[in-house]
């Protein structure tokens, strides 16, 4: 077995107690030993430190007394910088203060001499005025007197006058009257006709281009109807079918249509008399359809009238859309629809007129297209621009103020409504496509086997135009050519000059247009020509 260890305080036990003295007496001293030893290490130390310390201190002591002097250095020179700058300134404003307080005195000096100038040149003024206003008020004086005088040698030498001539001071006036105006006149011809060449210079050759090549590619195939209202009857039986017992048939016929039945005329027809073309063209076709059947009572006369009118209603709005198609118009109120097809049953002067609004329509179109306006517009305007003959029989006043009322209540463009009324100058032209609507409306009415007048009114246009010629002082002669297109008036050279025979041609053709209805235009031509003669033997 191990040898086991005895407990310590058995071992205490066996040490001697000397020992134990001795041992700390060692201690102590040595403990003092080592505190005299910490104390001298740490004074020597110390002593270090502190002259460390002191040489740092020192060190920077220095080095804050050279920074503060570089710094108070710095800010006195900076201070100086500003005083100098601030100086400048003070000086360079007070500079401009002195400039400024001697330019304000030098401009009030100059106002001061300007007022002093202005005081001396209001009192010369004022002198001049005083003795102008002397010399005026003598002047009136003299005048005064002077036109007493004239006033006294006038009346005497109206009253030598008067016993020289013989004529009296109101006579006297109205030669001098008449002398002047006559003068007048002339002056106004010589104006005249130079603004008339001038015109005719920049304009003519223009215009008849325009107008030419519109008619050249108008392809128009339009031929001249009329409503026709007369009936042929094929024999005399047929009369009295349609008159009937006691006239009991004609009376219905009458009563349904509207229209009048003229049978005593002539024996092979029955004429249908009335204003309202549609109603004419009910009664045409019903007496027909009533004269084909045979049978003639006021039942069957009810029902057939009744079945006509329906068919021409009908037909009368399928025309207005075909128009409106054939142009591409949009937007259209279908009462304008209605009354343009209602102008196919419509005539004037033998002319178709819806017929002839169409060919107006394209003319129109042409032209504005070729001044660049809207065709579209254009078109529009000349194909309703005689709208209101659709209704003028039912209605009071001109075609031209019923078609514009009925063009505005239909919400249609201004410059339609304007060229509708102002296409025979009844009012105002607002916009260049109602002159070039009343230029096409004239192109179409007349141009050759467009219209149809009775020999009757042709004569009596031809006399009329001729007269009115005749009735201006110094025509010897007039003649009316091609077929009353035109008016060619001879004068005496010896009293029209030229310039009184442009003012002749003037005043004729105002004249004309004033007094006379008529299709297209008419040309005046005043000829003046001198003729010398002699007989040689």
């Amino acid at each position: 077995m191990p040898a086991t260890l005895p407990p310590p305080t058995a071992i205490l036990a066996e040490v001697p107690p000397g020992l134990y003295l001795l041992a700390a007496g060692a201690l102590v001293v040595g403990f003092a030993a080592g505190l005299w030893a910490g104390w001298l290490w740490a004074a020597r130390r110390g002593r270090g430190l502190i002259s460390r310390a002191q040489e740092i201190g020192e060190r920077l002591v220095e080095e804050a007394r050279g920074q503060a002097d570089q710094e108070a250095r710095a800010l006195l020179a900076q201070a100086e910088e500003e005083a100098e700058r601030r100086i400048r300134n003070w000086e360079q404003e007070e500079q401009r203060r002195r400039e400024a307080l001697e330019q304000a005195e030098q401009e009030a000096e100059r106002r001061h001499r300007r007022l002093v100038d202005r005081d001396r040149a209001l009192a010369r003024r004022d002198q001049l005025l005083s003795g102008r206003e002397r010399d005026l008020e003598k002047r009136q004086e003299e005048l005064d007197a002077a036109r007493r005088r004239i006033a006294d040698l006038e009346e005497q030498v109206l009253v030598r006058l008067e016993e020289t001539a013989e004529l009296g001071r109101d006579e006297a006036k109205r030669q001098l009257m008449e002398e002047v105006r006559a003068e007048a006149r002339r002056a106004a011809a010589a104006d005249l006709r130079a603004i008339k060449d001038e015109l005719q210079r920049t304009s003519e050759l223009e215009a008849q281009k325009i107008i030419a090549l519109a008619v050249e590619r108008l392809s128009s195939d339009f031929s001249a109807e009329r409503a026709v209202s007369t009936v042929p009857l094929p024999d005399q039986n047929m009369r009295g079918r349609i008159i009937g017992a006691e006239g009991r048939n004609i009376r219905a016929f009458e009563n349904l249509t509207g229209m009048q039945l003229v049978l005593d005329d002539a024996p092979d027809h029955v004429i249908v008399s009335g204003f309202n073309p549609i109603r004419r063209e009910v009664a045409r076709r019903s007496l027909e359809r009533l004269i084909e059947g045979g049978t003639i009572h006021p039942r069957k006369i009810q029902q057939v009238v009744h079945q006509v009118r329906r068919k021409v209603d009908e037909e009368i709005v399928a025309a207005g859309r075909k128009v409106i198609e054939e142009f591409g118009l949009d937007g259209v109120h279908p009462e304008m629809v209605e009354l343009l097809g209602r102008l196919r049953y419509r005539t004037s002067y033998g002319q178709n007129v819806l017929a002839h609004v169409r060919e107006a329509a394209r003319i129109c179109g042409i032209m504005a297209a070729e001044l660049r306006l809207d065709q579209k517009l254009a078109e529009r305007a000349a194909l309703f621009h005689d709208i209101g003959k659709a209704v003028d029989f039912e209605q009071e006043g001109t075609h031209p103020e019923i078609g514009g009322e009925i063009a505005r209540r239909c919400g249609e463009h201004e410059v339609v409504v304007n060229a509708i009324e102002s296409h025979h100058e009844d009012c105002e032209v607002i916009h260049p496509i109602s002159v070039l609507v009343a230029a096409a409306d004239a192109i179409s009415g007349s141009r050759p086997g467009a219209r149809r007048r009775t020999t009757v009114d042709y004569i009596r246009r031809i006399a009329k135009l001729e007269e009115l010629g005749r009735a201006f002082d110094g025509v010897r002669t007039c003649y009316a050519l091609q077929a009353g297109r035109e008016l060619r008036v001879i004068v005496g050279a010896d009293r029209v000059s030229d310039d009184d025979a442009a003012l002749l041609s003037h005043d004729l053709a105002k004249r004309i247009q004033e007094e006379m209805d008529y299709p297209g235009r008419i040309k005046v031509t005043v000829i003046r020509e001198v003729r010398a003669q002699a007989v040689a033997r």
